[in-house]
């Protein structure tokens, strides 16, 4: 697809990258062999939404909802995730901040100690930030933050009347980022499966019925597009 250079200069793209397994099925292959796929498929569009100079890209990769999985299927995804990690490190030499939201307390512990040292060693990178959601749960973001505020308002610190919008979003896992300007959900399902629920409150949502593993950098571009058709009035007029 053409496009001018800056199409999607500066964005923030939220993806739910859905359909592993039912492109695994419809193959007679594994839902682990969705997940691989869908793996690689990932790291091409960080990489493409890198050179499309996007500012930041939030990719939800596991829901504090898919533990319920079965567990090979779990321990699957927990691999691949893994083998990400070690990866990972390949950024050093790029221009990008890698940021993880959701809960850690339930990863395995060698994940969460490369995690800390991924966003350590990225911290003071200004190019896109990559962002992956690993036991993330929007409403379990929405009560976390809640829970330190009230904290907070129960040792005196603030008066709970004084509570504003920007301190919740302070204690966000996305605080100090930019809010998606579009959700994208491949696999043709319409909801966003408690992904980002304070953050989306004006993102657009596009949806596209095309599997995640079968999902290339002309349906990212085919997704902007789509997205700067739209007219965003954020409750006005």
């Amino acid at each position: 697809m053409s496009h001018t250079n800056d199409f999607a200069r500066g964005l923030s793209i939220g993806i739910i990258m859905d359909g592993n397994g039912r492109w695994a099925k419809r193959r007679g292959l594994p839902r682990t062999a969705g997940h691989k796929k869908g793996a690689a498929v990932f790291q091409d569009i960080a990489d493409y939404c890198d050179e499309l100079g996007v500012s930041s890209v939030y990719f939800y990769a596991f829901s504090t909802e898919n533990w319920k999985r079965p567990a090979e299927e779990v321990g699957a995804i927990m691999r691949l995730f893994g083998e990400y990690l070690i990866k990972a490190f390949d950024y050093k030499n790029r221009n990008n901040r890698i940021v993880f939201l959701g809960d850690r307390s339930e990863l395995e512990p060698r994940h969460r100690q490369l995690m800390d040292e991924i966003e350590q060693n990225t911290a003071h990178k200004t190019g896109m930030v990559l962002n992956i959601a690993i036991n993330y749960g929007g409403r379990q973001e929405i009560v976390r933050a809640a829970q330190k505020l009230a904290a907070r308002a129960a040792a005196g610190e603030i008066a709970p009347e004084a509570i504003t919008e920007e301190m919740m979003a302070g204690e966000m896992y996305t605080r100090g980022q930019k809010d998606p300007d579009f959700i994208l959900r491949p696999s043709g399902e319409k909801r966003l499966s408690n992904f980002m629920l304070w953050q989306a409150a004006y993102s657009e949502l596009v949806e596209m019925d095309v599997l995640w593993p079968d999902f290339t950098r002309a349906d990212l571009d085919a997704a902007i597009e789509e997205f700067n058709r739209r007219s965003r009035r954020f409750g006005g007029i």
